[in-house]
């Protein structure tokens, strides 16, 4: 049986700007003025790498999830 792939993550970042972290990461892998731009960005690395991806509102609250 595989192993699932990593779940990252689209959040706002202190700064105003949007960044995708994989799960527990520390550094974000990459980061956007938009969130459009994120979530385009996530779902591409999510689907290379077999992954899910999480989207939050500017609050932090999940807004969606793909798997």
């Amino acid at each position: 049986m595989a192993l699932p792939g990593k779940t990252y993550h689209v959040t706002l970042r202190e700064d105003g700007r949007w960044q995708v972290k994989a799960e527990k990461a520390v550094k974000a892998l990459k980061v956007f003025d938009t969130q459009k731009e994120a979530i385009a960005f996530a779902e591409t690395i999510a689907e290379n790498q077999d992954g899910t991806f999480v989207i939050h509102k500017k609050d932090g609250k999940i807004r969606k999830q793909y798997y």
